[in-house]
């Protein structure tokens, strides 16, 4: 993979905020409802459960988890723990919001849960040595340690799903497209620098590849054009930058738009309002 920081430009733009709300036993049913609107993210420590949740076309998952594992919901998605009573099982579990909502741009790539056992992400263990210290020890600032030790797991999940991609039967899109080692430098380019008059051949020629080869590898991997991505990442930026505050005509000069009215047109048109509609109703 070449050195390029694939998550960084993500979440610099579109942060993501973890906060610990319990820590030790579960016993028998605990029901975790999308209504709040957070992801989760669990990690059981020790014990044995089963998990349910609905998959999308409704009909309900069961999985039974015997390891120590750490449980990834991206999203608000209704899920259930069935444990016995005992105090073996222990876990740590923290809500998860992104910047953006189901709309963060890596949050829509995800699939709706991961289940991954601790003893196949090695890079895991320091920062799960560091929460669960800060978990099972009650000192100053233990909140607020635990909050960020829990965004280092959350990165290092990341990191693994970058490097593993092929065993997770992503369909197409941003998450397969930042693994893709050979496409990867131009989503980063857009990415890092959405506002510079990116075209096929700029592109093309930051992967090391035939305008006619990046076209429809980036087709392929992403399921879209290198335009409709620079536009749908450029329109993302911009609902941030807007809800920051920003006045329209400046967002639409640093998304590299000739105007103002250059901008509306095209954010009604994929939108489906102008921008300061859209902000009206957002508000």
């Amino acid at each position: 993979m070449p050195s390029v920081d694939r998550l960084t430009p993500l979440l610099e733009r579109f942060r993501v905020r973890t906060r610990l709300f319990h820590s030790g036993p579960l016993c028998g049913t605990t029901v975790f409802p999308a209504s709040g609107g957070h992801g989760y993210l669990h990690v059981l420590r020790r014990g044995e459960m089963e998990v349910t949740h609905r998959r999308p076309d409704g009909s309900t998952e069961r999985e039974l988890i015997t390891r120590p594992s750490l449980l990834f919901f991206p999203r608000p998605l209704d899920h259930t723990f069935l444990n016995a009573p005992t105090d073996e099982s222990d876990f740590a579990c923290a809500t998860l919001d992104f910047d953006g909502g189901a709309t963060h741009p890596l949050v829509r790539t995800l699939p709706s849960t991961i289940v991954l056992p601790l003893d196949e992400v090695a890079a895991l263990a320091p920062a799960l040595d560091l929460l669960f210290s800060e978990v099972d020890n009650v000192r100053c600032g233990r909140p607020l340690v635990a909050d960020r030790m829990f965004e280092v797991v959350l990165i290092q999940l990341l990191r693994w799903m970058l490097d593993n991609s092929g065993r997770l039967d992503l369909p197409p899109g941003l998450l397969p497209g930042l693994a893709d080692e050979r496409l990867a430098p131009a989503l980063v380019a857009m990415h890092e620098a959405p506002g510079d008059p990116w075209n096929l051949e700029s592109l093309a020629r930051r992967s090391n590849m035939s305008r006619s080869a990046f076209a429809a590898r980036f087709k392929d991997v992403l399921g879209r054009s290198p335009g409709d991505h620079l536009t749908e990442w450029r329109l993302t930026v911009a609902q941030e930058q807007l809800r920051a505050g920003m006045s329209v005509s400046t967002v639409a000069a640093e998304l590299g738009y000739a105007s103002a009215s250059a901008f509306s047109r095209v954010f009604a048109q994929r939108i489906g309002h102008s921008p300061r509609a859209w902000l009206a109703l957002a508000a």
